[in-house]
């Protein structure tokens, strides 16, 4: 099934358009922990990003997965957390006729009441952690059953109990240990919507172009700065100069058609845009801690491939 390019830019996604129609929860009836699904095709289903976490489970259909500058593929049973303005978008790509009434387990919650929180009661701290690591998104393996129970018990549940269930479940997520980070890009500090929408245009047109040749010079001037004021806004907000995020976002390109393809490594190299695959092996060893060749066995073991 064709489906359209993804768009590079990212939505916000406020408030006000989370309409009971689409089939969110109003937060005046459930509080800060809400449930949304959804069937797809939909118009929730974009590249878009939000104030809260979402904890996101795939009941139906495989695709691709997009979270932030990380690609790769799903099918039922995919679980994964994202942090607040970290953009997302999941695209089936075997639809049926018609679509399909459900595709998506979903449930959104805030930073600040449970950070505030943790100060006075103890025992939320422990999920600090996990909160810190969704910053780049996390893929949990082998939690799909369970997810779709604690989504069903929180879904029915109202005030304290539905608190209670979801701690349980936060419980959970923090504790486990077969899981994945995704993306390298992390929004660090910028100071309004406008430079947040930049940095996320910015990241598209890294994350859409990977085998061409970009430089920071060509961006700056793409985006009306000079290089150095480029340089300096780029560092600020993802914690990376502009080369060590183009291998980071090259070599999790490398990962996934590692994992999910069998082309030479060469090939790949290229794919991704290193012309050299010495410089590709030594960018791989730096940034994995592996070759690229250990790293296709252990993912053939991990995903059973």
């Amino acid at each position: 099934m064709p489906t359209k390019p993804r768009q590079l830019s990212p939505e916000l996604e406020h408030d006000y358009v989370r309409s009971p129609e689409l089939g969110y929860e109003r937060p005046e009836e459930v509080g800060i922990v809400r449930c949304l699904s959804h069937g797809f095709p939909t118009p929730l289903a974009r590249w878009h990003y939000h104030d809260e976490y979402e904890l996101h489970l795939i009941t139906a259909t495989s695709g691709k997965a997009f979270v932030g500058d990380w690609i790769g593929q799903f099918q039922p049973g995919h679980l994964v957390l994202t942090g607040p303005r970290l953009p997302h978008n999941w695209i089936s790509m075997d639809l049926p006729d018609g679509g399909v009434a459900e595709r998506d387990l979903v449930i959104q919650f805030p930073h600040e009441p449970i950070e505030q929180s943790s100060r006075a009661i103890p025992e939320l701290r422990s999920a600090l952690p996990l909160l810190e690591r969704a910053r780049h998104g996390i893929e949990f393996f082998d939690m799909g059953a369970k997810a779709q129970l604690y989504w069903q018990r929180i879904k029915t549940t109202q005030g304290l109990a539905r608190f209670a269930v979801f701690c349980e479940f936060l419980n959970e997520l923090a504790r486990c240990s077969e899981y994945r980070l995704l993306s390298t890009a992390q929004i660090q500090s910028v100071d309004n919507d406008a430079q947040l929408d930049q940095i996320n245009a910015i990241l598209g047109r890294i994350t859409g172009q990977f085998g061409d040749i970009l430089s920071a010079a060509d961006l700056a001037e793409e985006f009306g700065m000079s290089e150095s004021r480029f340089s300096r806004f780029f560092r600020r907000a993802t914690g990376n100069t502009f080369t060590d995020f183009v291998n980071h976002v090259r070599i999790n390109r490398a990962c996934q058609l590692l994992t999910a393809s069998d082309q030479q490594i060469t090939a790949i190299a290229f794919e991704v845009g290193f012309n050299n695959l010495a410089n590709f092996n030594r960018r791989f060893l730096d940034i994995k801690g592996m070759t690229p060749r250990d790293y296709r066995r252990q993912g053939a073991k991990l995903f059973n491939a």
